[in-house]
């Protein structure tokens, strides 16, 4: 996998080089406590997918400018600052196999950090008269946060719908990879035509993401996030919406409970991932997924050739085929 990555980054890899320095600068400070965490940060950062979408739509739209630097440097900044956030409100102390910022320096320096970070992020944007760029992700951010929170109220009825289950993902996680690809237009200088276009391809991209993270959980492939963990927190996703919708009263009656009641309990999630393998639910979330996919590929079609045309449909192939 890492040899594609290196392959899908070639025609931008002077410029994720230059990111990387850039992405560094900002993120600079006075006070040597927060230069020393957000250093901790920027050492572990995972794959960098987010700037590279910006970056490959940025040259698929006409072309990298000094702003596409800045729009990836705004959506690594308020998505970290989500992150820090995040492990904040769960109380999880691991993120990507490292200590959390909270496990290492408590919540009270976790919550100001995230602060710090979407302060830097929005002076970034405010400084430099990227408004647009600003407006781009401000909005996904937000999404973000209603994603989250339309969760978890559903998750304590256990009621969601596989609308309902869309709406969540769309906000949750496709509203991020749509705004980089957005980004990536409008520093290219595309119109809001193309700007729209390129919305829409890297939301079909993110709804496909979040469907192969579902699977991960029922143990498809080798390695990935611990098996039955969306169960244990009581998140309904589309291979359980399936199974539940396609099953008995009874049997439905008995799921519900087990994850409501027993969701802590190997035994109790192992009949929730049998039951949802032997209802086909696997295989309805993996079509689901595949659509999304196709559909993302149909926009790209209608771009001409290019080196970053043909990275941008291995990034895409890539988010559905990863085995983590």
């Amino acid at each position: 996998m890492k040899a594609d990555l290196k392959q899908i980054q070639a025609p931008i890899a002077t410029e994720m080089t230059d990111f990387e320095k850039k992405f560094r600068s900002f993120m600079k400070s006075k006070v040597k406590l927060l230069d020393h965490i957000t250093n901790y940060i920027v050492k572990r950062k995972g794959k960098q997918m987010r700037p590279m979408f910006v970056f490959l739509t940025a040259g698929v739209s006409g072309g990298i400018s000094e702003s596409s630097y800045r729009g990836a440097a705004l959506i690594e900044l308020l998505h970290t600052a989500t992150l820090v956030h995040d492990d904040v409100v769960d109380d999880a102390n691991y993120r990507r196999g490292f200590f959390s910022v909270n496990a290492l320096w408590k919540n009270k320096i976790a919550v100001l950090v995230g602060d710090y970070l979407l302060s830097r992020g929005l002076l970034l944007s405010v400084d430099n008269g990227d408004f647009e760029l600003l407006q781009i992700v401000s909005n996904a951010v937000r999404e973000m946060s209603e994603g989250e929170l339309l969760q978890i109220a559903k998750a304590r009825n256990l009621d969601i719908t596989e609308d309902v289950y869309y709406t969540i993902i769309r906000q949750k996680t496709a509203s991020l990879i749509a705004s980089c690809c957005a980004v990536g237009a409008a520093t290219a200088g595309g119109d809001e035509e193309l700007i729209g276009k390129m919305r829409c391809f890297g939301e079909k991209v993110g709804m496909a993401f979040q469907i192969k993270d579902d699977l991960f959980d029922y143990g498809e492939e080798e390695v990935g996030k611990p098996l039955g963990i969306d169960i244990k927190e009581k998140k309904m996703t589309l291979p359980l919406i399936y199974a539940l919708n396609n099953a008995g009263w009874a049997d439905r009656k008995k799921i519900i409970y087990l994850i409501r009641n027993k969701n802590e309990n190997k035994k109790a999630v192992k009949q929730v991932i049998d039951f949802v393998k032997g209802s086909g639910g696997l295989d309805y979330a993996q079509e689901k997924m595949n659509g999304y996919y196709q559909e993302a590929l149909g926009i790209l079609k209608e771009f001409p050739d290019s080196p970053y045309k043909h990275s941008l449909e291995s990034l895409v192939r890539y988010t559905i085929e990863r085995k983590k």
